[in-house]
């Protein structure tokens, strides 16, 4: 064969011209870590180096970040009050005073019960009521409600309250009962009910659906009506916020087909003020 001179042309891989595209399991891996994180750029390529992840640069996360819609630098600032709540939600607890004048032997006084709340779940508690908040009934106050916390439920580690003088009372027993059990307390800022909706809320529907039905004579008679009214709280009434399950657990579920008129039961409280229902067991 005759020597042309020429080398023959070399078979190379067919590629496409251009950096090679960005695996998708790095991009699911980034953006997870940006939505669950508000990590910036520098910080989610760092954990993707601690991951043992490569095949991927600076210019690589901040285009993944980009074509997302994501913000490239972390959130610079005090976090929204949202935010707060949701980094606190298993342990944050939040309360206040609900006051009454109830009816004594001696004439009108105003009694006063302490309303708790856990925001995530609305489970609630209340106090025993009285007519002297001191020190001895703060104490009190915070044995129980440490007591009637249900078993593998989260210990409170920070309690939201209001600028109320009566937590004050008994050279602040309140306070320090809390901070004995390991409890920290928040003072929220002067005239933010907002910022205690969740406990606000509560005491609204206890006085609207409970107490504006009745004239309550003493302490004794309110520490029953509120301490019915908790229980069918927790137990009973649907929450919308929850799917219309209770704080102490959904309802079982629905059966299939059609439910008789007669499956349904009525469970009264307080006369017939409360009422709940629920359907027969098969």
């Amino acid at each position: 064969m005759r020597d042309t001179g020429k080398r023959p042309k070399r078979e190379y891989a067919a590629r496409k011209p251009g950096r090679p595209r960005t695996p998708e399991q790095i991009k699911k891996i980034v953006l997870r870590i940006a939505r669950e994180t508000g990590f910036g750029y520098v910080r989610i390529l760092g954990e993707l180096k601690k991951l043992g992840i490569g095949g991927a640069s600076r210019s690589t996360v901040v285009n993944i970040l980009k074509q997302a819609g994501l913000p490239t630098r972390p959130a610079r600032g005090e976090r929204t009050w949202d935010q707060f709540l949701k980094s606190h939600a298993k342990t944050l607890w939040a309360c206040d005073f609900r006051t009454l004048r109830v009816l004594t032997a001696t004439g009108l006084k105003f009694a006063f019960a302490l309303v708790f709340v856990h925001p995530k779940t609305r489970r609630a508690h209340v106090s025993v009521s009285t007519t002297n908040p001191d020190a001895a009934w703060s104490e009190t106050v915070v044995r129980r409600f440490i007591a009637s916390l249900p078993t593998g439920m989260a210990q409170p580690k920070l309690l939201l309250r209001d600028r109320d003088g009566k937590f004050a009372a008994g050279d602040g027993a309140f306070g320090r009962a809390l901070a004995e059990a390991g409890i920290k307390t928040m003072k929220l800022p002067h005239r933010s009910p907002n910022l205690n909706a969740h406990v606000e809320r509560l005491i609204q529907s206890i006085q609207v659906e409970c107490l504006d039905n009745f004239v309550v004579l003493g302490t004794k008679h309110l520490d029953h009506l509120l301490s019915e009214y908790i229980d069918y709280h927790n137990r009973e009434r649907p929450h919308m916020s929850l799917g219309f399950a209770t704080p102490m657990g959904r309802p079982p579920p629905t059966r299939a087909g059609l439910v008789e008129p007669r499956e349904i039961r009525c469970r009264q409280r307080l006369g017939g003020v409360l009422k709940h229902y629920y359907r027969a067991a098969a």
